[in-house]
């Protein structure tokens, strides 16, 4: 199981608060829009099949999980908030704990 990974030169891993900044195409028109959660998962092996998980809170305490593959040509960069303390490779119990329970695991930094 990997705990972490490299994407755009930049060392990521799991527990980390990221900040992906995605191309999104509006018609002929591009934009960047910045998805900013939890690193929860990383999972694959190989530069073709790895993929990681990210979760946030959105408006209206509604979590949005979104699944990224690490070799996406849209994604522009990405950008480490905080580093998260864990001993687990998938984090998938913080689904059923609330925000603040969340919060304590980014709380060392």
């Amino acid at each position: 199981m990997a705990i972490s990974l490299k994407i755009k030169e930049t060392d990521v891993h799991v527990g980390d608060i990221v900040r992906v900044h995605l191309k999104i195409q509006e018609g002929e028109k591009e934009r960047i829009q910045i998805f900013e959660g939890m690193v929860l998962a990383i999972r694959g092996r190989g530069l073709e099949n790895q993929m990681f998980t990210v979760r946030k809170i959105a408006s209206g305490n509604i979590a949005v999980e979104r699944i990224f593959p690490v070799n996406s040509p849209w994604i522009v960069k990405i950008e480490v908030k905080k580093t998260g303390d864990v001993r687990r490779a998938k984090l998938y119990y913080v689904r059923t704990k609330s925000a603040r329970q969340v919060a304590q695991i980014n709380i060392n930094n």
